[in-house]
């Protein structure tokens, strides 16, 4: 047990409010905020689910639950979203897909999330944002936000975090922008604050408050520039297994593998 001393105390409690003084300074306001100082199912009022196991566009291997504490579960102050080797359905794996459409939709800002991520080949954590309405049409064409997607992890995928942005035609004209960042600790065995700050004109990437990414060029059909960025988008937050881009797991991946959440936090400029 670690026992901080009052000059420890003191300290710690200087470096917060030094961390929300910066923010205040740079006229950012907290708006909305998920700290998970509960415990079990995910807050009904902030959260729903994205629930099943057709592929989800990208020959992913999981089915995502409903409420189920085995895969998603508020404990200790934090959300454990769980990826199991579980049969469900014709699915070999179970694991959670929360949303927080209708349910806390934003339209630029600055958007916080504190995480430690799982590892492991084929293993696909992601911290995200879609459309609420899909002014636009169907995806990529309303937008898609990805604060931070890894693969990978601590196998071919290393220690990288990826940002990126998809818009353009439909599939397969889509377009994207994305670029990469390399914490300097382990992303499995750390958290760390993966950070988007979002205005007309520009969306910025940010880990740890290194901007490692800033996209400010976009454009949708029919929707014109700054589409289709300039509607309300909603988070998602998941772990996925196998697809297109990680590709399946090997006999080196462990089970379960787990994404902890500190918090989530949106922020609007004054």
């Amino acid at each position: 047990m670690i026992v901080l001393r009052p000059a420890s105390i003191f300290l710690l409690a200087f470096l917060l409010a030094s961390c929300t003084d910066s923010r205040k300074e740079k006229g950012w306001k907290q708006v909305w905020s998920d700290e998970f100082e509960y415990s079990g199912l995910p807050d009904s009022t902030k959260w729903d689910y994205d629930v099943g196991g057709h592929g989800w566009g990208n020959n992913e291997l999981q089915y995502y639950t409903r409420a189920d504490t085995n895969n998603a579960v508020v404990r200790n102050g934090r959300l454990m979203i769980t990826l199991r080797k579980q049969l469900k359905d014709t699915n070999q794996y179970t694991s959670a897909r929360l949303i927080s459409k209708h349910k806390g939709d934003w339209l630029y800002g600055r958007i916080e999330v504190k995480a430690k991520l799982p590892a492991g080949k084929g293993v696909w954590p992601a911290i995200w944002m879609l459309p609420t309405d899909w002014v636009y049409g169907s995806w990529p064409m309303s937008g898609e936000i990805d604060i931070m997607e890894a693969v990978n992890t601590g196998a071919a995928g290393g220690n990288a975090v990826y940002g990126s942005i998809h818009y353009g035609p439909a599939w397969p004209n889509n377009q994207h922008q994305t670029a990469g960042f390399t914490p300097s600790s382990s992303v499995a065995d750390n958290f760390h604050t993966y950070a988007m700050e979002w205005d007309p004109a520009e969306i910025r990437m940010y880990v740890d408050g290194n901007q490692y990414a800033r996209y400010s060029n976009w454009w949708t059909p029919n929707g014109g520039y700054p589409a289709p960025f300039n509607q309300r988008f909603h988070w998602v937050l998941n772990v996925a297994v196998g697809g297109n881009w990680p590709g399946n797991p090997d006999g080196a991946t462990s089970f379960p593998q787990r994404m902890e959440i500190d918090w989530v936090r949106v922020f609007r400029k004054q």
